[in-house]
């Protein structure tokens, strides 16, 4: 019976009526191929059609189903051509306001005419109104009956209407209806108690079809029980999938790398400064797991200045030291360049050779580091995506670092490691970000790695003070950057785009620099942004760097990596443009001495309420790991982990915000699954994620 159950479930999308090739193909972008995908496609947000509202109780901001007689209709010709259709009821009237209409839907709706609508109610000039409103005409003494459940809206795709979706999902649900049902996979000893009561096949139904009777408010959250149901099973085989990428790994070996220390203690005697508590600590978590034979995959989260460069250099030359090399990638060009110079410094005395590779270099270059590094004479390789390339191929890896992994995704991470796989051997895995992770978020997105935090700044590092000043009053900015010229400090002028573009109003770091030159005559200013030559940008940074620069006007390419102690204030023009991850990186440019100083956003009027949040979060705290709580909370989990560009599945449902107290519950819930039905977390996994992310390949 459940063969047959799971084949007509898992029999290909073209089996229902109306998908033909074409519609097939749309659902495939979608990740929809079987009949059992779109039972998981669940919906957005929903519609509430199923009573019709009188419209003298109407409310700006909410969305509602009314009907009513057109009184007047009437083209307008302003600055467009409108269509305006004054709407009354007993209780009230709305006006339909359409800015794209055919003769036919003028003649459609004329006066007299009986019109049902859905949309949102707005405030209109002299009364509320909907635009462009879905309709439909009611004949006269015809009692038409509203929808019995609430309308799901689904994630779609180009071509794919809603009402085709939700066709397609009733036919769908017959499989479950018909006594079909989708076997449960999670035992009951690992199940959620309060909504045990809720089989997978009922949850299912209920979140596509939810009943008129049902708690709107709770549904509209996200919190009801069977939408909780859905979303512990989700967290769970989320949870699990990366489970099964960490055991996967430790069923490898790696190369053990072991020292006598030497090497270690001579960089650190060389250093001017000294390590902190936190990474000492740090260190000794990564000698310990590099002595192991087991591929090491740990994740390093420091703020902004906390000293993670250095880490990251005694764990390569801890590699190379054990007669192995080590690659550092960075996601950046610039930052890149910053790492290679860094780690030559640093290296080179003690007999180490740093080559690095980017896409810019020559092709004379490139085989010169290619050969080199094939023929092991090149200990550390530094460089940016141009490390995937298959002419990149190392002699022996013992290590790979990985800068900013929130920039990279799970696929680039394995595509590096593999660069090192030799039999059955993997290479170490260091990955670092400067982009705090909130703990419950970390225990989800990166279940295969093992985490240290780097919580202590380095001794003689000055807070920041952040003001938040509009725009209007950028003559008074570019005096108070004339004052800290003229008391030898140096200030940092950050423009958000190289070129001037009227759609987002930002002032071009071309102009910026004139502007800044021309009223600051006695200052000495300079320019850098990501188009200029490498050569250039070093030259500039060194002279930033050795004083003979007192402005630097630049774009966000110094958001990491530069250094430079006497720089002691930031101006950052259009700072509403920014997120707050990178606010707070560019920020960390400054304070990086024993100066006090200062960084002033500088935004553009009118303020949207989340650009004033995010605003007013720089300006309360200096603290990275409550600035990734509040951009987690103002952005998504998709963002700030970098998941929409790189590949790790996003949630159909949980909510890693919402559903904090069930990711507590993931680490005992995996370990009973797996315990007891361990055949069935396959098959979890695959239900959930299966088209996502091939996490059999890791």
């Amino acid at each position: 019976m459940v063969a047959r159950e799971i084949n007509a479930l898992t029999q290909p999308i073209t089996e229902l009526k109306g998908v033909g090739n074409k519609i097939a193909e749309r659902l495939h972008k979608l990740g929809i191929k079987q009949i059992q995908d779109l039972l998981f496609h669940l919906p957005l947000r929903y519609q509430d059609r199923t009573q019709l509202l009188p419209m003298g109780s109407l409310i700006s901001g909410k969305e509602g189903l009314v009907e009513g007689a057109i009184r007047l209709s009437q083209v307008t010709f302003g600055r467009r051509r409108t269509l305006l259709c004054y709407l009354d009821d007993d209780t009230g009237s709305i006006v339909l306001r359409f800015f794209h209409f055919s003769k036919v839907q003028q003649q459609q709706l004329s006066e007299g005419v009986r019109v049902r609508c859905f949309g949102e109610i707005r405030k209109g000039p002299s009364s509320l109104e909907m635009v462009h409103p879905e309709y439909s005409i009611i004949p006269t003494d015809t009692i038409v009956p509203v929808d019995a459940e609430l309308t799901p809206i689904y994630p779609t795709t180009e071509g794919l209407h809603q009402l085709s979706f939700r066709k397609l999902i009733k036919q769908a649900l017959i499989f479950l209806t018909d006594g079909v049902s989708l076997p449960e996979l999670i035992p009951p000893t690992a199940r959620l108690h309060d909504v045990a009561d809720s089989s997978l096949a009922e949850a299912l139904g209920f979140v596509h079809q939810p009943p008129p009777d049902v708690n709107v408010q709770l549904l509209m959250d996200r919190r009801h029980p069977k939408q909780r149901r859905l979303a512990y099973e989700e967290l769970l085989a989320q949870h699990i999938s990366l489970r099964k990428v960490r055991s996967k790994m430790q069923s490898h070996k790696a190369p053990i790398l072991r020292t006598d220390g030497q090497q270690r203690n001579a960089l650190l005697t060389a250093l001017p400064f000294s390590l902190t508590t936190a990474q000492q600590r740090v260190i000794n978590d990564i000698l310990k797991d590099i002595k192991l034979g087991l591929p090491m995959q740990r994740l390093i989260q420091g703020d902004v200045g906390s000293g993670k460069t250095i880490v990251a250099a005694l764990a390569v030359l801890e590699s190379v030291t054990a007669g192995y090399q080590a690659a550092m990638m960075a996601p950046t060009e610039l930052l890149a360049e910053q790492h290679f110079q860094t780690f030559k410094n640093w290296l080179s005395p003690l007999g180490i050779k740093v080559g690095w590779c980017v896409g810019k270099q020559t092709v004379v270059e490139k085989r010169r580091v290619m050969a080199e590094l094939v023929q092991g004479e090149i200990d550390v390789l530094v460089g940016t995506h141009a490390l995937f390339q298959d002419n990149v191929i190392f002699s022996r890896l013992g290590i790979v670092v990985i800068d900013e992994q929130h920039r990279f995704g799970v696929h680039q991470r394995l595509a590096l490691r593999d660069k090192g796989r030799n039999a059955n051997i993997f290479p170490h895995q260091l990955v670092m970000t400067a982009t705090p992770i909130p703990r419950t978020l970390a225990m989800t997105a990166y279940a295969d790695l093992d985490v240290s935090v780097i919580d202590e700044l380095p001794p003689g590092r000055t807070a920041i003070t952040t003001a938040v000043i509009p725009d209007t009053r950028r003559q008074n900015i570019i005096e108070r950057v004339h004052i800290a010229c003229q008391q030898s400090r140096q200030v940092y002028w950050v423009c958000t785009l190289v070129e001037e573009s009227e759609k987002l109003q930002c002032k071009a770091a071309e102009d910026a620099a004139t502007e800044l030159q021309l009223s600051l005559p006695d200052c000495r200013v300079a320019l850098i942004h990501g188009r200029m030559k490498s050569a250039e940008k070093d030259q500039i940074m060194m002279r930033f760097k050795s004083g003979e620069i007192d402005l630097l006007v630049a774009t966000t390419v110094i958001e990491v990596g530069v250094d430079v102690p006497n720089a002691s204030l930031m101006i950052i023009e259009n700072a509403e443009r920014l997120g707050l991850a990178q606010l707070h990186q560019l920020r960390g440019r400054v304070g990086r001495g024993k100066l006090e100083s200062q960084c002033v956003l500088m935004y553009r009027s009118p303020l949207s309420e989340n650009a004033q949040s995010r605003l007013s979060c720089l300006r309360d705290t200096n603290d990275g790991f409550l600035i990734a709580q509040r951009d987690l909370e103002l952005r998504g989990p998709g963002e700030l982990l970098g998941t929409r560009q790189t590949g790790l599945a996003e949630f159909r449902v949980a909510n890693l915000m919402e559903d904090q107290d069930l990711i507590n519950l993931m680490s005992a819930a995996a370990d009973n699954l797996l315990t007891s039905s361990p055949d069935n977390s396959d098959a979890l996994v695959e239900r959930w994620f299966g088209h996502k992310i091939d996490f059999g390949q890791v």
